[in-house]
């Protein structure tokens, strides 16, 4: 075998997924398209709660957190704010924030723990057989003649697809792509601003047509926008006096824009893969759920798309039964319909024209306004700090869910629970020094070698195992039954 693991694509997804994998000692192999260096200007630029949780858990939070600008309220439609700041954790807000630099970040630390990068490779076919599956390349810079020369190949015990919308491995694998493209042409554009508005990030919707605004770093400003009266059709270049009038269309103000740095159109798809698993290949990111960028939910979804599948590939690598890699589908794939349904109620809603659309806007605001459990609610979801997977057969009830970021006893492992999953390993909460005896068998009970003991610094007296993304295995109070391995933690 050439490596444990092929992952196609050097996107957030693939990075994240390739350095658990590689700081899990398997040998890895990203393949992608881009050259070596290309910046990837790609519409994502804001990073939930629930993601700058997992890159905490991985040591790269803080650092990013420092790239970016802090949005603790999101304005709907002109007319309700969306309020952050009540969030649980460390991250009470959306962090806005260039794709570019969550890449630069995963990639370092991809690469600093040995994943092998190749560039410059579209993949053309992936082939299973027996024990494993051959990735297909053909070099993209073509010769003078078209030839590209002989295929490159990678042998792999798995292939993991996380490249994107038109995934040539979710093809190969010959798992379906169903769903729909709900626009054509949204219009993205980098662009700087004489007189920047002051919510840092604006939804805004007026007579269909639709339109985000965020800053982007470095002075520049993120616009994406939509107005069927105001779409020129084909492939024509976006120029600034089009971004101009979509802006004051859908913001009712174009802000003074002077400079167009990066501009593209792209189309909105609503599409999800029945399963994330074919055999020996498994999908990931955008290859297994495209769906509208209204609530910047896209990027996110593939990061925990990652976190959630790293830890079973990794345990499978090191020999575990692959049925745990099922898991990876069973949970995450109800996910990424919910992400459907939740981006595209925000798009149908923004869009639709006519007065009923725009009572109905008005209707979601007020209720936003004066229920504070609606808001509550609204910032679970677009956090995915609300999301649970269902609890395993035999496990406490509770399992499954987040587990929030506990003080510990200072130790090796640190003081916090976020810096004690740094090990990538399932992680032992147990009762503080000097709880009741009964539960100090707990820790005996463990292979040290798979999981970090740690003690809890909260008072609490239940013992946790956390799996390494996070999320509650099982529980126990003194006295209980004890907990699974970690192997029996789907």
């Amino acid at each position: 075998m050439d490596a444990d693991v092929v992952v196609v694509g050097a996107g957030p997804t693939g990075l994240l997924l390739a350095g658990d994998l590689a700081r899990a000692g398997a040998r890895v192999v990203v393949v992608e398209k881009r050259p070596p260096g290309l910046s990837n200007l790609t519409r994502a630029f804001a990073v939930h709660a629930r993601s700058l949780e997992a890159l905490d858990a991985r040591g790269l939070a803080d650092d990013l957190v420092r790239t970016g600008r802090r949005v603790r309220r999101i304005r709907v439609f002109g007319r309700v704010d969306v309020r952050l700041d009540a969030l649980p954790g460390r991250f009470p807000f959306v962090l806005v924030t260039p794709q570019y630099e969550v890449e630069r970040l995963l990639r370092r630390r991809a690469e600093d723990a040995g994943a092998q990068f190749r560039h410059g490779l579209q993949v053309t076919d992936v082939v299973q057989n027996g024990d494993g599956a051959t990735v297909v390349a053909a070099d993209e810079e073509a010769g003078a003649d078209g030839a590209t020369g002989a295929p490159t190949r990678f042998r792999a015990s798995w292939v993991v697809g996380a490249d994107g919308v038109r995934s040539t491995v979710r093809r190969a694998a010959g798992i379906p792509f169903p769903g729909e493209t709900v626009i054509r042409a949204m219009v993205l554009a980098d662009v700087r601003l004489a007189r920047p508005p002051e919510d840092a990030l604006t939804v805004a919707s007026a007579g269909g047509a639709l339109g985000f605004l965020a800053p982007f770093g470095g002075g520049w400003y993120r616009f994406i926008g939509w107005d069927e009266d105001l779409d020129p059709g084909g492939d024509r270049p976006v120029d600034l006096d089009e971004v101009r009038a979509l802006a004051r269309a859908t913001l009712g103000d174009d802000h003074g824009m002077t400079e167009l740095r990066f501009a593209t159109r792209f189309a909105a798809d609503e599409r999800q893969a029945p399963r994330y698993r074919a055999g020996r290949v498994l999908l990931a990111g955008d290859a297994a759920h495209a769906h509208s960028p209204a609530g910047g939910l896209g990027m996110n979804t593939g990061l925990q798309d990652a976190a959630n599948l790293s830890w079973r590939l990794a345990a499978v690598a090191r020999g575990a039964d692959d049925a745990l890699l099922d898991g990876y589908s069973a949970e995450r794939h109800p996910v990424g319909a919910q992400v459907l349904r939740t981006s595209g109620t925000i798009l149908r809603l923004a869009t639709r024209p006519g007065t009923a659309a725009a009572a109905l806007r008005a209707t979601g605001a007020a209720m936003l306004s004066r229920v504070p459990a609606a808001r509550r609610r609204a910032a679970a979801t677009v956090s995915a700090l609300g999301v649970r997977y269902p609890a395993p057969t035999g496990t406490h009830p509770a399992a499954g869910s987040r587990v929030p970021d506990l003080p510990l006893e200072s130790g090796p492992a640190g003081s916090r629970l976020a810096e004690a999953l740094r090990a990538g390993r399932f992680v032992l909460v147990a009762p503080p020094t000097g709880a009741p005896a009964d539960v100090s068998p707990a820790a005996g009970e463990l292979d040290t070698d798979e999981r970090v003991v740690v003690r809890r610094a909260d008072g609490h007296d239940a013992t946790l195992l956390v799996r390494p993304d996070g999320y509650l295995a099982d529980a126990r109070r003194p006295g209980s039954t004890s907990l699974p391995t970690p192997s029996s933690s789907a």
